[in-house]
């Protein structure tokens, strides 16, 4: 079954090419003679003016094929269908039903109206290239050089797209980094923290320390100072005494 032509490009009635893989064979109709006679030179003017419209015919439609090249459908059965471009010109109403059919799709596929919208971009596409089909027909300088506006079109978007990933990629590149930095940073700060911890810990475990020592050490020196001062009592007593007991013995010995 021959899929059904969504495009807004019109395509002609498919055509069988080949059967499993054999090229069909194409029957030349048999060549008519001419009238002889006082109407041959006028039948010889006409064959050649059919001739060369049927030159010019097939070199539009091998501009056609060129610039829209044929669809190719291979069926289940081994059958293969080709499918060309219209090569008939288009007439007004065809015009208008182009827009009319631009719109509905639009529609249809909900493209959006604004930003970047893939849909409205192959529909906006398929619109361009069935325009260049219908100038192409009428005339084929004017259709080669929509066709160059086209391909320079495309490659500028490309290269958008392209710039668009790149940046965007370099962006979560660096978002990445960022996000691993303010990672690093924090665990950073966490240990800092806990080791601030531990040094406070250590401070107040120096300080204890210290106001025990001085303690002790005030008590040790209060008491050395009691025990100096209790010897220098009985020293000083001994000593009142001694002197007493000298004196009486001198003033005995008077």
């Amino acid at each position: 079954m021959i899929p059904a032509n969504n495009s807004l490009v019109k395509y002609s009635t498919p055509v069988l090419v080949s059967v499993a893989g054999k090229k069909k064979d194409i029957k030349k109709k048999p060549s008519q003679t001419g009238p002889s006679g006082a109407n041959a030179n006028q039948s010889q003017m006409i064959n050649q003016t059919q001739m060369q419209e049927k030159k010019e015919t097939h070199r539009t439609e091998d501009i056609l094929s060129q610039i829209l090249p044929p669809k190719e459908y291979t069926l289940e059965n081994g059958q293969l269908w080709i499918q060309t471009v219209l090569s008939t010109p288009a007439t007004r109403t065809e015009v208008i039903q182009l827009q009319e059919d631009l719109d509905r799709k639009l529609q249809q596929r909900q493209a959006r109206e604004t930003g970047i919208c893939p849909i409205r971009e192959e529909l906006y596409e398929q619109c361009f290239d069935e325009l260049i089909r219908q100038i192409t027909i009428d005339c084929r300088q004017r259709g080669l050089l929509l066709v160059r506006v086209r391909d320079e079109f495309k490659n500028q978007l490309e290269a958008y797209k392209t710039l668009y990933e790149s940046s965007i990629a370099y962006g979560m590149r660096k978002m990445i980094d960022s996000e691993q930095k303010k990672t690093d940073m924090r665990t950073q700060i966490m240990q800092l923290e806990r080791e601030c911890e531990e040094l406070s810990k250590a401070v107040d475990e120096l300080e204890e320390k210290i106001s025990f020592t001085k303690k002790n050490e005030n008590e040790k020196l209060n008491n050395e100072n009691e025990i100096h001062r209790v010897e220098t009592e009985k020293i000083k007593q001994n000593n009142t005494k001694l002197k007493e007991e000298l004196q009486a013995l001198l003033e005995g010995k008077k």
